[in-house]
């Protein structure tokens, strides 16, 4: 998948343009020279969009329900 970089300031004026361009592409936002967010399809897995990220790492689970998993442990209330 594509990729564009645009800024706060561009994604502000013009949401509605980046918003339908998502689909197409990848869109990294980028506030004061720094990547602050990164805007995706909801078409692309969010087990797929890990593991893009951590591409040419080894992580130990990365199916949809081991990282659900790993997520609600977080919350789990230990006596």
């Amino acid at each position: 998948m594509k990729q564009m970089e645009v800024t706060a300031t561009q994604l502000k004026s013009n949401f509605g343009h980046y918003l339908e361009q998502s689909r197409f592409e990848d869109i990294w936002i980028r506030k004061n020279g720094k990547t602050v967010a990164k805007l995706v399809s909801t078409s692309v897995s969010s087990v797929d969009a890990i593991s893009g990220i951590l591409k040419g790492t080894e992580p130990a689970k990365t199916d949809r329900h081991s990282i659900r998993e790993e997520r609600l442990s977080e919350y789990e209330v230990h006596d």
